[in-house]
């Protein structure tokens, strides 16, 4: 936009236009070690079969919820660590009550008894930007002794304009958490308590989850909207198999580091800095004696 033009417009649209502040780089780029695999090269169906759609060339996949139900998928194998990616792009408007994942889990392996790490997209209602939760469960169920570690984000991009990679890093000694390769949440192995070392199996799913996914359940799925979907492409999985015997996981940061590198963390740093809306060692109201990460 030329500065004449930029000078003739209101304020309110100059902020628009304006970004607030600019994405830095990693300078180091996991997605590209990867190639991409056809969706049944990895995944099945879960559930919700009539309101999945696979493209012939199995390169993207479209799933949606309305009033009857909503859809998931799950990989056809176990893993014990490695690279787990997608690229998403979310429906615009009115999406209040409606969760869309990519996750790893046990939760069918150990029933009441199971590990979780979540990329959960949060719906909402026009105006208001999309939550991007992280969260990590251990040894946890549904059943009341669950212990969540949220971190929300706002993103600096809209998720619903363009399709975007979202990944999750499981090493023996640490997760990361990727949004356009910029990592913005690292959970370290600091006891064998409170990380998850069961194999776990990749899933990704929209469903509704109005008791609590916006504002606190005060905005519900309003099926007056429907369908509301979500697709999904360029799936990645670069991980060790529960069942190989020799693996080692891949590396997400430049030779030479064992863990994420100099510019890496200043991105995550940046990420955190301007765009976490949420983060649970930092709420007073939640008992840290549960969470003992918090106070180390």
């Amino acid at each position: 936009m030329s500065l004449p033009l930029l000078l003739l417009l209101p304020l309110s649209l100059i902020l628009i236009f304006t970004p607030t502040h600019s994405q830095p780089s990693p300078g180091y780029y996991p997605s590209s070690k990867f190639r991409t695999r056809g969706f049944y090269q990895g995944y099945h169906n879960l559930w919700g079969p009539n309101h999945q759609s696979v493209s012939r060339d199995q390169s993207s996949l479209t799933m949606w919820l309305d009033k009857t139900s909503g859809s998931g998928f799950k990989s056809t194998r176990p893993f014990r660590s490695g690279y787990f990616g997608v690229s998403i792009k979310l429906q615009r408007g009115y999406t209040a009550g409606v969760n869309t994942a990519f996750y790893l889990s046990n939760s069918e392996a150990h029933p009441g008894h199971h590990d979780e790490v979540d990329m959960e997209f949060l719906g909402t209602t026009p105006g208001k930007p999309y939550t991007l939760q992280t969260n990590v469960y251990i040894l946890g169920s549904g059943d009341g002794r669950i212990i969540g570690r949220e971190m929300k984000f706002h993103l600096w991009f809209d998720p619903t304009a363009d399709f975007h990679r979202y990944a999750i890093f499981w090493s023996p000694y640490e997760l990361i958490f990727f949004v356009d390769d910029v990592p913005i949440r690292r959970y370290p192995r600091k006891s064998p308590y409170t990380f998850p070392m069961r194999p776990m199996w990749v899933y990704g799913s929209i469903w509704d989850a109005s008791a609590w996914a916006t504002d606190d359940g005060r905005f519900k799925a309003d099926y007056r909207y429907q369908p509301f979907v979500a697709r999904f492409t360029r799936f990645i999985i670069g991980g060790c198999s529960a069942y190989s015997r020799r693996c080692r996981p891949p590396s997400m940061s430049p030779p030479g580091y064992r863990g994420l590198s100099p510019r890496q963390t200043a991105a995550m740093r940046w990420a955190q800095k301007h765009y976490m809306v949420y983060n649970y060692c930092q709420d007073s109201r939640r008992d840290h004696s549960l969470t003992p990460e918090c106070r180390l």
